[in-house]
């Protein structure tokens, strides 16, 4: 299920989970995701939400977030706009046991994939089977026969 997102607070928050300071041989991903949770949501660019996504961070309040992004900027890539190819390849690489958990945000992932035009080939080989791997309606009841 999708978490509703308050973007005031972090994913420490949000999670009730303070994670400890990252050693000091971390590296530098592991330092910066250890401080992006520590950042509120609603203030986490595009590259920063990227990020954490492909870390599986935060997925049941990021997850919903950056399709709402995604589907916010889809008309203006569609009109010859610029188009946040991370973001996106972040999300539909994700694996498809982690959609099945959120099947409103990945159906409306599908519907704005399917809206886009130009993707790079990687992009739009793992867009197309992110798009292959969700349900029409997951939730509409199996006819009885």
């Amino acid at each position: 299920m999708s978490q509703p997102v308050d973007p005031t607070q972090s994913l420490e928050r949000l999670e009730g989970q303070r994670w400890p300071e990252p050693p000091e041989d971390a590296t530098s991903l592991v330092r910066a995701v250890h401080e992006l949770r520590r950042r509120p949501v609603g203030d986490l660019r595009p590259d920063e939400l990227a990020r954490l996504i492909t870390q599986d961070v935060g997925l049941p309040w990021l997850l919903p977030l950056a399709v709402r992004i995604l589907r916010d900027t889809a008309p203006s890539q569609v009109a010859g706009g610029w188009y946040d190819d991370d973001l996106l390849y972040a999300e539909v690489t994700r694996k498809t046991q982690v959609w099945e958990q959120f099947p409103e945000p990945a159906r409306e992932l599908k519907a704005t994939v399917e809206t886009l035009v130009a993707l790079s080939r990687c992009v739009r080989e793992e867009a197309a089977a992110f798009c292959a791997a969700v349900p029409e309606e997951s939730s509409r009841p199996k006819p009885t026969t």
